[in-house]
């Protein structure tokens, strides 16, 4: 063999060992966020409040920013089972439930494929649904919970329990003065001491997530950081409070005829959500509402900047792709008042990626969903494809270069088998089963106020857009009791229906009867 060859055949050898290194990812969810933050100003209806983001924001600078991106369940539960499971609840049945694993154990998760490419898998906080055994335990390196209590206890997540800081007096919300509060939270807020911020769930979780990316890892990473807020209760630090001053916040636009041209069935349902809006303003108190959902905006973009910081302070800054995304958006009296709509503010979400194979500085309206991230991945990071066929679409072309995607139709199920919503840049459909329709113009009409359905002009777009929705649909999944189906075993759990041995652990939500007539409304710090 000639001195050539062989230099040949051992530079080549050299090459194919030196390929390029799978990238890391550092995969960033928030929850309940709507379209209200920095970098999507001028896309939301009427431009309304805003949020400050300044990380977010410096985020979307230096990647992509999805300005038509939509979740692919209409709250917690299905958004996440259809995120990991790459499946719509139309195929999983996952229309109210996280659990997508228990019945359907053939189906690979997200965190799996990428454990099966040799990834370090780490995952923390909110990813999947908050109550017990919604976790998928499976292809987890180490996942993070804060306490033993929790791993022993079906892995609920406990965001606001024993050991994190609460308000005095508690309730602290006008909206639910006087009542005795066991759970939910539902419309709490209030301003915590600065003091406290780091007693915080989820500042512990953004905290575990900067240690990983300071220690060594030899294999690719998937790092998985998931936090509750803004979710209910707008707890937070009372410095994010601060940022805004609450007699400057602009309200949404509302419609006092809105909910009119719904189906029946729809209008009434949501003519009686809108209860809470009227209440809140017959409290005074729908500027104070919103103030608390901006300001739970502002501490998650904080905290998501801790992140993103050490990130770029980290040895792994330039091979690693970051995405940010919200399970769902969030209503705050335009419609309706909070998420379960198959409308924009429930649909469009924040969606940011960043890192290597992604445009810097781009925004796109091409139409996307949360459920191409699966895809997305095992292109770009060459995981192997799950046993499942993966219903989403591979954006990675898109994020190579947004000027040239074309636009298409998403799907977004609803609660039921044959409701569903099909969107595009251009128009919402939406179709509840038997029970009416809707279609919207969303450029002519960015606050969806006039339902177009019963127009005769628009018969063939609406066969259209149904067209794109499954031609069936699979039945619900049953959802689980925790107290009847629910087996603990040491810091693992599993589900067998009837098995009747779950002890949950104490609740521990306070409750002290504030004085008659004490408010609590968080004011600017005196400068």
């Amino acid at each position: 063999m000639g001195f050539f060859c062989v230099l040949w055949i051992s530079a080549a050898t050299h090459a194919a060992g030196a390929a390029e290194p799978k990238p890391n990812v550092l995969f960033l969810a928030v929850d309940d966020m709507n379209d209200w933050i920095g970098c999507l100003a001028g896309t939301s209806p009427g431009d309304g409040p805003r949020a400050i983001t300044p990380n977010l924001d410096k985020l979307a600078a230096r990647g992509v920013c999805f300005t038509n991106a939509h979740t692919a369940g209409v709250f917690c539960a299905p958004s996440r089972a259809a995120i990991f499971s790459g499946q719509f609840a139309s195929t999983t049945g996952c229309y109210e439930t996280a659990n997508y694993f228990v019945n359907r154990p053939e189906i690979e998760s997200l965190q799996t494929s990428f454990a099966k490419a040799g990834y370090t898998t780490l995952g923390t906080g909110k990813l999947y649904h908050h109550p017990v055994g919604a976790i998928d335990q499976r292809g987890w390196t180490e996942f993070f919970l804060r306490t033993r209590a929790q791993r022993e206890n079906g892995w609920a997540l406990d965001s606001w329990s024993e050991g994190t800081p609460f308000p005095k007096p508690f309730p602290a919300s006008v909206y639910n003065e006087g009542q005795q509060i066991t759970g939910g939270l539902f419309l709490e807020w209030a301003g915590l001491p600065n003091d406290r911020e780091e007693e915080m769930a989820d500042t512990m979780r953004v905290n575990w997530a900067v240690e990983q990316l300071s220690k060594q890892h030899d294999e690719p990473f998937f790092l998985a950081c998931g936090i509750y807020a803004p979710h209910y209760p707008h707890y937070c630090p009372q410095k994010y409070f601060d940022l805004y001053d609450p007699d400057k916040i602009e309200l949404p636009k509302y419609k006092a005829d809105d909910l009119t041209d719904l189906p029946p069935k729809i209008e009434r349902s949501k003519t009686n959500r809108l209860k809470i809006r009227q209440k809140l303003e017959d409290l005074d108190a729908l500027d104070d509402a919103i103030h608390g959902y901006l300001a739970c905006i502002s501490y998650a973009d904080a905290m998501m900047g801790r992140v993103l910081d050490a990130l770029e302070a980290s040895p792994y800054a330039d091979n690693t792709i970051v995405v940010l995304w919200s399970d769902h958006g969030y209503h705050l009296g335009e419609k309706h008042w909070g998420k379960h709509t198959l409308w924009e503010r429930t649909s469009n979400v924040p969606f940011i990626w960043a890192g290597p194979g992604v445009a810097q500085g781009a925004r796109t309206d091409v139409t996307v969903s949360l459920i191409d991230m699966y895809p997305t991945f095992v292109e770009m990071c060459d995981l192997p494809k799950p046993h499942q066929k993966l219903e989403g679409t591979s954006i990675a072309k898109t994020l190579k270069d947004p000027s040239k995607a074309k636009d298409r139709n998403v799907l977004l199920p609803y609660m039921k088998p044959g409701e569903f919503a099909v969107i595009n840049r251009n128009w919402r459909y939406i179709r509840y089963g038997n029970d009416g329709e809707e279609l919207y113009d969303v450029q002519a009409d960015p606050h969806e106020w006039d339902n177009l359905a019963m127009h005769l002009e628009h018969a063939q777009r609406m066969k259209q857009m149904r067209g794109s929705a499954p031609k069936a649909f699979a039945d619900p999944e049953p959802r689980f009791n925790a107290r009847k189906d629910l087996v603990i075993e040491g810091e693992s759990y599993r589900w067998e229906l009837g098995a009747g041995n779950y002890t949950p652990p104490p609740k521990y939500l306070p409750y002290t009867k504030p004085p008659v007539g004490e408010r609590v409304r968080p004011k600017p710090t005196p400068q």
